[in-house]
């Protein structure tokens, strides 16, 4: 947790003097002044500097060290001590001081008396540690702890707490339950239970002071190895700390996005200063770095009276105060069942979710083979024939029909470029076709060939209305794609059919088919207090339009590409499948997209070297919506 507890000392200077005096001059016989001598008691109290007080007993410097010995446990809090009005007597005085420390982003204040004797003609003070704190004793001391204020959970769809405070095992050494000379034995038997690298640790240990605990890993509860619980009781030193800390319902669960919380780095202290200090936590990556300041809590202390026997006393608290919980749309069920359908695929993979009543984000998955790099919402990769879906309404507003008559034909060549289908397109599907059959057997040829029916901006007109090519700040990483004015005929070719230059992520082609669904543009959303909209140049989808795309990508499933779709339980199942050529260190490779909707729920499936659209992604997008429903 990010600390509270340092702050500058707030010290009244008043003619040379830190303190509030409470008078002036002589006690009114000519005799010496005991208000003088409370106000150089407080500035001494407030600096640490004894120097000028009149001590009865003792030097400056004894009185000095063992005032520091008294406030040492408070760290950088500094105290602002008033004297009040003396009291005075033939030989002694008494003087009230008022105490204020800030804590925590609050005052701890109290009051206490110091005693003055007559010793000729002035006043001398009696030093004792209750001048301090009223509580303290001769050899007691006060301490400051930090009471961490609880970082704020993330909290998804129907208020399941994503991350949130869960138990957790820490490993580590403790220094003082091992001699010296073994430490550096036990820190290197630990590491290589635990499998993390023995040198460094060991030396961490080694280099650490005799009361240390030097961490070595942490595990989940349900997830510390059976060895690890055994092996760590024979290894001297070693301890095991139950714990609870901030972390989603798994390992995986959508990591690249939520991000990590851990202790802040060199780089985030020298950058920003006043915000991080050494031992601080914060979040490192994704939302919990982005919103860290959100989910920050704010920690709160508690002043103790420590006896040299440790015996504590609590003498003010200050409860820490919780961070604000980050609201999401995802949906924890249907996260869960995303990663578990990418679990077994090999190359970068991610699945896409998204609800198109309101354009809520209900998973947004990567796989195992992403590396930990947020595809999902983020990549950027040709779309291939699933671009046909923006391609197809902006014929629709050339003029076409979904059973507008086009040409499909086995191959055609645009400015000496060849463009073919897929190498098991099928036979029967050449030849003069309507749109709807070209959309679901995805002819390349037939969308090239009407290429000189559409004009400048077209395609990346109807690509905003489905909500492609058209940036909104989500507030979180997204990517919505982007459709370039072709350079050439070739280009423009290539574009249709979702190649060329035509760039999207999955999440902007899961927004494609929520619009499609929806029957007007949508715009993902992710966290909720964060608001969008539909920019007001962005033309709208017709009712027409949307019930014309929607009866072609009918299509894709019951007599295209999509078939395997078909016998999928619930609402009709509308889709499209694509897949786009690359090259990467010589090869040519495809990357496999489909694209679905049913009833209230938008699908996008990418994985980054497949077959085939229906063949590689189709099974995981069939997977996921049978979970779904």
């Amino acid at each position: 947790m990010r600390l509270a507890l340092a702050t500058t000392s707030l010290l009244l200077v008043a003619g040379g003097v830190a303190a509030c005096s409470s008078g002036g001059g002589s006690d009114g016989d000519g005799g010496p002044d005991a208000a003088a001598v409370g106000d150089t008691l407080a500035a001494a109290l407030a600096s640490g500097d004894f120097g000028d007080v009149p001590l009865a007993d003792g030097t400056a410097e004894d009185v000095a060290a063992d005032y520091t010995e008294v406030v040492e446990g408070m760290g950088d809090v500094e105290p602002v001590v008033y004297a009040g009005e003396a009291e005075e007597s033939a030989d002694t005085a008494t003087v009230p001081l008022a105490w204020s420390w800030p804590v925590a982003g609050d005052e701890w204040s109290y009051s206490t008396e110091a005693t003055l004797t007559r010793s000729g003609d002035d006043w001398q003070v009696t030093w004792s540690r209750d001048l301090v704190e009223p509580h303290l004793k001769k050899a007691t001391v006060l301490d400051i702890t930090p009471i961490g204020g609880g970082r704020g959970p993330i909290i998804g769809a129907d208020g399941f707490a994503l991350v949130t405070d869960r138990p957790v095992v820490r490993f580590g050494i403790d220094r003082s339950q091992v001699p010296t000379a073994r430490a550096g034995e036990s820190a290197r038997r630990l590491a290589e239970l635990v499998d993390i690298d023995p040198a460094p640790y060991a030396k961490q240990v080694e280099a650490a002071g005799d009361k240390a605990y030097v961490e070595a890993i942490v595990f989940r509860q349900a997830e510390v190895p059976g060895e690890v619980s055994r092996g760590v009781e024979r290894i001297p030193g070693a301890l095991a700390i139950q714990d609870e800390i901030p972390l989603a319902p798994t390992r995986e669960f959508a990591a690249p996005i939520l991000g990590t919380v851990g202790a802040v780095t060199a780089e985030m202290i020298e950058e920003d200063p006043e915000t991080y200090q050494v031992g601080d936590v914060a979040g490192l990556s994704g939302l919990q770095a982005r919103y860290d300041d959100q989910l920050q809590g704010t920690d709160g202390a508690v002043v103790n009276a420590v006896a040299p026997d440790g015996t504590e006393r609590e003498l003010h608290r200050i409860e820490g105060l919780p961070g604000t919980a980050l609201e999401l749309t995802l949906d924890e069920r249907l996260q869960s069942a995303a990663e578990r359908e990418l679990a077994g695929v090999g190359p970068s993979s991610a699945l896409v979710a998204i609800r198109p009543s309101t354009g809520a984000i209900l998973a947004a998955a990567n796989g195992p083979g992403t590396d930990g790099y947020n595809v999902a919402t983020y990549g950027q990769a040709a779309p291939g024939s699933t671009f046909k879906t923006v391609s197809s309404l902006a014929l629709l507003r050339a003029g076409l029909r979904p059973d507008s008559t086009v040409a499909c034909t086995s191959s055609i060549i645009v400015d000496g470029k060849r463009f073919e289908n897929y190498d098991d397109y099928p036979s029967g599907g050449i030849g003069q076709i309507p749109l709807r059959t070209a959309v679901a057997n995805s002819c390349n040829t037939a969308f090239i060939a009407q290429a000189g029916k559409l004009g400048k901006g077209d395609l990346a007109g109807a690509a905003a209305t489905l909500g492609l090519g058209v940036d909104h700040d989500l507030g979180f990483p997204a990517y919505f794609g982007e459709v370039p004015a072709p350079r050439s005929e070739t280009e423009a070719a290539a574009d249709l059919i979702g190649q060329g230059t035509v760039l999207a992520s999955p999440m902007a082609m899961a927004t494609v088919m929520a619009s499609i669904q929806s029957g007007q543009t949508v715009v993902p959303r992710l966290v909720k207090s964060v608001e969008v909209a539909v920019p007001d140049d962005v033309e709208p989808l017709a009712r027409a339009e949307a019930e014309a795309l929607r009866s072609m990508l009918r299509g894709v499933v019951t007599s295209g590409s999509g078939v395997g779709l078909l016998d999928v339980p619930g609402q009709p199942v509308i889709a499209k499948t694509g897949t786009a050529e690359f090259s990467r260190n010589g090869k040519t490779l495809l990357h496999a997209w489909m694209v679905a909707a049913q009833g209230d729920l938008a699908v996008a499936v990418f994985v980054d070297e497949g077959t085939s659209g229906s063949g590689t992604a189709g099974p995981i997008l069939e997977a996921f919506l049978r979970a779904a429903g």
